[in-house]
């Protein structure tokens, strides 16, 4: 298999809000620096369940400046820049690469529907050509659920023909244990990286980078232990019943607003209120969802 060019665990953070809704950048830099230590290669922040559509391009690179300031080196970092604007990516992402993160995480622009794989390819150079920083490494951003419009195999084969240097990889969040495979073996070298914590051991197996996931934040000792021992015999089954643990975890998330479940666990954990919090629409969990949430949470973590 080619080297990948970036892989590893990398949670999917949320983001702690003070209590006028503005990001929180020194409790996000205490988690961050919880997930490092608990083996964990990096963070992704701002992505989807870092509600990064909420923020403005200022608060964002705000956040950015916060945790690198309190110490996160930006090498660790993974920020999402992706944007219905070309001119937003295009400020997310020299910031950040000027920052020197590992690599930004790029949605495609996601308001309008229905465009071509031509308008797609001119999305994506428009923003390496404005950027203009040989340091640029992108992972693609595939979460059709949300943005409705997919990364389609013919455009990372046009991608990679351009900028195999620039275009390095892509966090799979469709849902689609047969496509997030296809990925990673009809692109050998490409940093495949499971949006699904349920499909980071198969991933593994067929040749994956790693994960981008928000139960991550919960477990990241499993997630680790997958990542980096899942071909090891002696200690399958461990492997496998760090599998079944976010499996469960996964589907329980899933049956509530995933992203206030998870800040209402890392509230419950550090006892800050700043991770109950969420920018509107969004909204927090109810006092009888957050019982219930943590009596079935109960019975699943270690």
């Amino acid at each position: 298999m080619a080297q990948l060019r970036i892989r590893g665990v990398y949670p999917a953070a949320p983001t702690p809000l003070t209590p006028d809704l503005t990001p929180d950048p020194a409790i996000l830099a205490a988690h961050c620096r919880g997930l490092i230590e608990a083996g964990c290669d990096g963070i992704s922040v701002l992505g989807t369940t870092g509600e990064a559509n909420s923020f403005s391009v200022q608060e964002r690179m705000a956040l950015l400046e916060g945790l690198v300031e309190a110490g996160i080196p930006a090498s660790r970092l993974v920020p999402g820049t992706g944007c219905a604007a070309l001119t937003d990516t295009v400020a997310l992402t020299r910031h950040a690469v000027g920052l020197g993160v590992a690599a930004v995480l790029m949605l495609p622009p996601f308001y309008y529907k229905d465009v071509t794989v031509e308008g797609l390819e001119a999305s994506y150079q428009a923003v390496i050509d404005r950027v203009g920083d040989p340091r640029l490494r992108i992972l693609l951003y595939h979460i059709p659920p949300v943005a409705h419009v997919p990364i389609p195999f013919e455009l990372i084969e046009r991608l990679l023909a351009r900028h195999a240097e620039t275009v390095v990889g892509i966090k799979d969040s469709s849902g689609q244990p047969q496509h997030i495979l296809d990925l990673a073996t009809r692109f050998p070298g490409f940093s495949v990286f499971a949006g699904a914590d349920p499909l980071l051991l198969p991933l593994m197996k067929a040749g994956g980078a790693g994960a981008i996931t928000a139960i991550s934040n919960l477990v990241p000792s499993d997630v680790v232990t997958i990542h980096r021992r899942f071909d090891d015999p002696a200690v399958t089954a461990e492997v496998e019943e760090a599998h079944s643990r976010l499996t469960a975890l996964r589907a329980l998330m899933q049956e509530r607003p995933q992203i206030a479940a998870i800040k209402e666990e890392l509230a419950r954990r550090t006892g800050e209120d700043a991770w109950s919090r969420l920018r509107p629409p969004l909204r927090p969990l109810s006092g009888m969802e957050r019982e219930s949430l943590f009596e079935a949470l109960g019975g699943l973590l270690p």
